[in-house]
């Protein structure tokens, strides 16, 4: 089985910032939110990432129908996804993502892989229902989704998913397209 990260790994770019970006274009409205989101982005991103990430995606109350919404921009969005992943894809793959489950889930399924672990996070409020599925925690995730698994391989963008590596046969960093050794 191979594991992946979902942003800047499969897709070009983050889902939640695209996402955001999205909807900012189409409902106005949001741009009211904007000082308290950049105060927050001062002052609490460092301290506290899930407090200003519920924050930011309290904006979700503002949408019409967040559903329709994350299918509109996936319609828009899917085309970001990586060539690598595309020709690498196995049945058995795993997703995990530090991004909202209501994000990635329905990119995922759309690419026909089911098994996906995100950030639990309401649709509707934006509230998180539990832990930021990040660092420490994706191993933590992967272990009690699906018990103790072998990964063959292991791909992310960023260091913060070490945890993970360590427990691949082989883990790669990727950059763009490129597939560096971890």
């Amino acid at each position: 089985m191979n594991v992946y990260d979902f942003d800047n790994t499969i897709l070009k770019g983050d889902s939640t910032f695209l996402f955001y970006r999205y909807c900012l274009l189409r409902t106005p409205k949001m741009l009211l939110r904007l000082p308290k989101l950049l105060w927050g982005a001062l002052f609490v991103l460092k301290k506290d990432k899930q407090r200003f990430k519920q924050d930011m995606f309290a904006f979700l109350g503002d949408l019409k129908s967040p559903e329709q919404a994350v299918e509109r921009f996936w319609d828009k969005s899917i085309r970001r996804v990586k060539r690598f992943y595309l020709q690498n894809r196995r049945d058995d793959d795993i997703i995990i993502s530090a991004s909202p489950e209501f994000l990635v889930i329905p990119a995922m399924k759309r690419l026909g892989s089911a098994r996906v672990l995100a950030s639990p996070v309401d649709i509707r409020s934006g509230k998180y229902l539990g832990a930021n599925c990040h660092g420490e925690e994706k191993p933590r995730r992967l272990q009690s989704a699906f018990g103790k698994v072998t990964i063959d391989e292991f791909y992310s963008d960023s260091r913060s998913d070490a945890p993970l590596a360590r427990l691949a046969k082989k883990a790669y960093l990727v950059k763009g397209e490129k597939l560096l050794p971890w």
